[in-house]
């Protein structure tokens, strides 16, 4: 059996996977080799719309849920918030450095150019994420 976590996970790379939303039976159908009561789907999907994290819309006498966020959005928040618990930001960054493929630090080194080349939106964005700016907008151009 899963954790609570592990299945709000499969729960949300179900949703990630779909086209369009889908029912609590409809994502239910796609966790078959688990099982679940459709009032476990239900109480996860609803939790996750509670967290912010998926959408819900009534469709007759049924709820769809929808991711909220893209599967990209969503982990990068993850990452922001693990940077945010460290006590030293830049080694952190440099431990994540050298745990990168090759293609990898290739797709960073390209984010942090096209970062800095916009660096009066960057700082705009900077505001907007809490009022964040000044160092931990210079430690992200420092990388």
């Amino acid at each position: 059996m899963r954790r609570s976590g592990e299945l709000e996970r499969a729960i949300m790379d179900a949703l990630w996977e779909a086209r369009e939303p889908r029912t609590a039976k409809e994502v239910l159908a796609t966790l078959a080799e688990e099982k679940l009561a459709h009032t476990t789907v239900i109480t996860v999907l609803d939790r996750l719309t509670r967290k912010g994290l998926a959408r819900r819309e009534r469709v007759g006498r049924s709820w769809r849920y929808a991711p909220a966020a893209s599967r990209e959005s969503y982990v990068s928040s993850l990452m922001i918030d693990a940077l945010g618990r460290a006590t030293d930001r830049e080694a952190v960054l440099v431990h994540f450095a050298h745990s990168m493929s090759g293609s990898e630090a290739d797709a960073l080194r390209s984010a942090l150019a096209t970062a800095v080349d916009a660096d009066g939106a960057d700082d705009a964005d900077d505001a907007d994420e809490g009022g964040q700016s000044g160092e931990a907008g210079q430690g992200r151009h420092r990388a």
